[in-house]
């Protein structure tokens, strides 16, 4: 490709918004221009980048044994009720056709492949197999940021696996991890398998491959004993200790404190710890159950951890008028004291253990001091874990503190067991002895884009994107410095066209009116791992520097044409 045909050229400016590495410089060097907000083209550049990935993922699936379909983008809304997931917040968007079908415009296709399967009358012998696709995926996000990283359309590899057993699926999982590592140490990428939450996939476990990087959104926690890594939203914690050995009970009273909301001014207030009060939410699910969650004061409370210990799909805080209809005051002054019977009560471990402690009356300006289980507030028969985890607390198991360090989810693998294949009708097989029982699957996805945009966070420099030999948009950058000479404009023509005859692909700075400085800036920024210069200085030889070094040599063309070839 010559430079000077390519659509997409670099440019200096960025828009203001632009924060992330790898999004100002995907823009400069011209491999993305977005549409609207989260959604973005794919120019030349960026493209051939793309490709490359999925042909790295696509090999390594199908090595993996796993079968390649094209599924529809557009999904029957009515799939999605028969799992109750058109109510869950996943972001859907729903569109109607003119013969007035509803539609899912697909954020994830777990329904659409059990469907798919059960018109077919499979049996014990036809299992287990894999599914896989590259589709366009839409996630209404209610914040798109970082370019590539959080984007509200983007291409997924996306798969599902069918099987007899757990203990089948087992086989499968332990094969996708290994997959997985193999896929992304092909494009460049050391990743962490770290333990998730399944959100509003379904089912009892996960794990997300991470690659650490300042600019990711998610938290992980390491345990350095066990070599285990968690999500923040899965990341069990123990409460700092709060050592409050030989105190005795005293009365419960209840202290007026008008306008005082927040821990941190009660506790002043007060004249107490904040380890000493109590943060009560109330909040509500999806099948309109109302609960109340209690923490230790210096903890947030970690809703993704809550839905896991309540088993529902969602939960919202509920509205300050709901707040006075159920407990007789304003916000701010919640707690669990005297809640209505149909309030289900959860309390955080970090209460465990406490005796006067603080906590809301339920009415306004009225704060209960002095609160002791057993006495004024009934033991729980079970504390539970979800409190949000902080970078400094501790693994209950080993004690140790966590090592904390940001990542770039760019995959993930979930067990999804039973989840769907019982609750849509059919999605069964016929078992040795003849009967009918359902699927256990997994699913198993990889972010295209944002694995790119992994990538360039990962592999850059301060002149520009560095890319790996095997998703690099051109094996060679060739630069002509012809100065106008019409014989040094032909030998750079000849080489170019010599490259290209042998299967080598590059890209051709055929460019006479810019500056020798702009072309091997430009060179820099789009990040080639090889540069070729022909000029008059290089005579019949061809300046070779590799974009990771500081030195060029010069060689002649079959001494350049072995070494492409040797690196791939």
């Amino acid at each position: 490709m010559k430079y000077s045909h390519l659509f997409g050229k670099t440019i200096k400016d960025v828009p203001k918004d632009t924060s992330l590495t790898s999004h100002k410089l995907l823009y400069q060097a011209g491999f993305i221009r977005e549409s609207t907000a989260g959604r973005y083209y794919f120019l030349p550049l960026g493209q051939r980048v793309q490709q490359k990935i999925i042909k790295v993922v696509k090999e390594e699936m199908d090595r993996a044994g796993a079968q390649e379909i094209v599924a529809p983008i557009l999904h029957p809304l009515h799939l999605w009720q028969e799992t109750n997931r058109d109510k869950a917040d996943f972001g859907l968007l729903k569109i109607k056709d003119r013969r007035e079908m509803e539609f899912v415009l697909g954020g994830t296709a777990e329904e659409m492949l059990v469907d798919l399967v059960r018109k077919f009358q499979t049996s014990y012998k036809d299992l287990p197999f894999q599914l896989y696709q590259f589709a366009s995926k839409f996630r209404d996000e209610l914040r798109a940021r970082g370019g590539l990283l959080r984007v509200r359309e983007f291409i997924m590899k996306d798969g599902y696996s069918f099987h007899a057993s757990e203990n089948d699926f087992k086989k499968e999982y332990k094969k996708m991890s290994k997959t997985y590592t193999k896929i992304f140490e092909r494009v460049g990428l050391e990743t962490f398998m770290v333990a998730a939450d399944n959100g509003d996939i379904g089912g009892e476990y996960a794990h997300e491959f991470q690659v650490k990087s300042g600019a990711g959104e998610d938290t992980i926690f390491y345990v350095p004993s066990k070599k285990l890594y968690f999500n923040k939203e899965i990341a069990p914690t123990m409460a700092a200790p709060f050592d409050q050995k030989g105190e005795e009970p005293r009365p419960m009273e209840d202290v007026v404190g008008k306008g005082i909301i927040g821990v941190e001014a009660l506790a002043k207030f007060l004249n107490i710890p904040v380890e000493a009060t109590t943060k009560t939410l109330l909040f509500e699910t999806e099948k309109g159950d109302i609960v109340a969650a209690a923490v230790r004061g210096e903890y947030d409370i970690d809703e993704t951890k809550l839905k896991r210990v309540i088993g529902c799909q969602s939960i919202t805080l509920i509205t300050p008028e709901k707040i006075k209809e159920l407990t007789g005051a304003e916000v701010g002054y919640a707690g669990i004291l005297n809640l209505p019977k149909h309030v289900k009560i959860f309390m955080d471990d970090s209460m465990k253990g406490r005796v006067n402690f603080e906590m809301g009356s339920n009415k306004t300006d009225i704060h209960v001091i002095n609160v002791n289980f057993g006495r004024d507030l009934e033991m729980p028969e079970r504390f539970y874990d979800f409190k949000e985890t902080r970078a400094g607390d501790f693994y209950p198991e080993t004690k140790e503190a966590y090592e904390t360090f940001r990542g770039i989810e760019v995959g993930n693998i979930f067990q999804l067991g039973y989840h769907y294949s019982k609750k849509m009708k059919g999605a069964t097989f016929i078992d040795e002895e003849g009967n009918e029982k359902p699927y256990y699957m997994g699913c198993y996805g990889i972010g295209i884009g944002r694995t790119l945009a992994a990538v360039v966070e990962i592999n850059h420099d301060d002149r520009g994107i560095i890319w790996p030999d095997s998703i690099a948009p051109y094996q060679v950058h060739l630069i002509g410095i012809t100065n106008n000479e019409s014989k040094i404009r032909q030998e750079a023509d000849e080489i170019y066209e010599k490259l290209q005859d042998a299967g080598i692909e590059v890209l051709y700075d055929d460019r006479e009116d810019a500056s020798i400085g702009n072309k091997f800036a430009d060179a820099d920024l789009i990040g080639i791992p090889v540069r070729l210069v022909v000029s008059k200085k290089t005579g019949d030889k061809i300046e070779w520097k590799k974009r990771t070094e500081k030195e060029s040599e010069l060689l002649n063309f079959d001494e350049v044409l072995g070494r492409i070839k040797k690196q791939g």
